[in-house]
């Protein structure tokens, strides 16, 4: 049956005022989705700036009980897996001073410190901690409060004390270069161009030990450089030719299976990493 003029005049407006309300509801929920996640925004940046605050306070806090004192090379020295070569540079690094901590502070304010890492031409200056898995200090800060900006630590696989052949450090890689933020410098010229900065200091409370640069990289996140112990002397070897054949810089450094491998491990964004590797050239046994 044929509608009237009426009838059509009806439906139209019906069909318009639907879909004004529709429209409207639409309108509504999109604001509604924008005030959302404007709110979760705020309140990530919010949380990022609290978790920054309370990391400083927790620096300034070390830095006023913890003194950082540089040692001189000495003759009582022990070097690690000297090279024949006389001209290897190797030589002169081991020139380089050392630093030593005292633990005593670091130990009563966390009893999970085993360690204190300084990394030359970078910000990072840290007692280094450990717990009984790799999950509990990338949320908790030197102090054990909860922080997203964790601390630095050590692999739980790891013993500083039995070091294996490879001893694997990790922090987060923060915007405001705390932590493993500033990391990235190893790839800047003006990093590399200080050859005084391709040496890493680690001081424990039983020795002082100085590490050599041999390959820095970044790589879509892996677990392989992250093995800490290898079956066979060939595995071992192969893992030595990938990691250094990785490297943005050539180092001059000589690396074989005596050696002992400490790497740092960040992020540098979403999907890669930063990594940092070296090799043990010389220790010091604290008295």
């Amino acid at each position: 049956m044929k509608r009237t003029k009426k009838e059509e005049y009806r439906k139209t407006r019906m069909g318009r005022r639907k879909l004004r309300k529709r429209n409207r509801i639409i309108g509504i929920s999109v604001c509604l989705g924008a005030v959302g996640i404007l709110t979760f925004s705020g309140f990530q940046i919010w949380q990022w700036n609290l978790d920054n605050k309370h990391t400083k306070e927790q620096e300034k806090e070390i830095e006023e009980v913890v003194k950082v004192e540089e040692v001189p090379a000495s003759d009582s020295d022990t070097l690690v897996n000297q090279p024949q070569d006389k001209n290897n540079d190797y030589w002169n690094y081991i020139k380089l001073p050392l630093i030593n901590v005292n633990f005593d502070e670091l130990l009563a304010k966390n009893s999970d410190t085993v360690a204190f890492l300084k990394v030359n031409g970078t910000n990072i200056n840290y007692p280094v901690v450990q717990s009984n898995d790799n999950s509990y200090y990338l949320t908790h800060s030197y102090n054990k409060s909860k922080n997203d900006a964790g601390w630095v630590f050590l692999d739980y696989r790891n013993d500083i004390n039995n070091l294996s052949q490879n001893t694997i450090i990790y922090a987060h890689g923060r915007w405001d270069t705390t932590m493993f933020g500033s990391l990235k410098n190893v790839f800047k010229n003006d990093w590399y161009n200080q050859t005084d900065n391709y040496v890493v200091h680690l001081s424990t409370p039983t020795y002082n030990s100085l590490w050599q640069v041999f390959s820095v990289y970044s790589i879509p996140t892996e677990t392989y450089y992250l093995t800490s112990n290898f079956g066979t002397t060939e595995s071992f070897q192969n893992f030595l030719n990938t990691i250094e054949g990785r490297s943005k810089w050539d180092f001059h450094a000589e690396v074989n299976t005596n050696d002992k491998i400490l790497t740092l491990s960040t992020c540098y964004n979403d999907k890669e990493k930063v990594v940092l590797h070296a090799k043990l050239i010389k220790t010091q046994t604290k008295n």
